[in-house]
């Protein structure tokens, strides 16, 4: 399950891990944004034990998001040792996102 979490730098956050980080940019009033948000609660019990899952509004975030070039929602990057390494831009099932994420867990 994605986390809402407090944090004072997204650098800290995507290199404090020893886990792979799969972060989910989005917006409140995007639908996909909200279908995408369903579909990570299926695929949380397969990925949960193997990667950290975090949400950022881009609207709160827009620095963050401008950084990462996120110009489509719902945008979700995998982070490994702080660096981008897999993007997935739009909406993408559940099956498909953990048959994805197994190259990075």
């Amino acid at each position: 399950m994605a986390v809402k979490q407090e944090f004072t730098s997204f650098q800290e956050l995507i290199t404090g891990s020893d886990k792979p980080i799969l972060v989910d940019f989005f917006a409140t009033w995007c639908g996909p944004c909200q279908m995408m948000a369903n579909f990570l609660e299926q695929a949380s019990p397969h990925l949960k034990d193997h990667l950290k899952m975090v949400k950022v509004n881009v609207e709160a975030y827009p620095d963050i998001a401008s950084e990462y070039q996120i110009y489509a929602l719902p945008t979700l990057v995998v982070f490994k040792q702080g660096q981008p390494v897999h993007r997935i831009e739009g909406v993408i099932r559940p099956e498909q996102l953990i048959q994805q994420m197994q190259q990075f867990i």
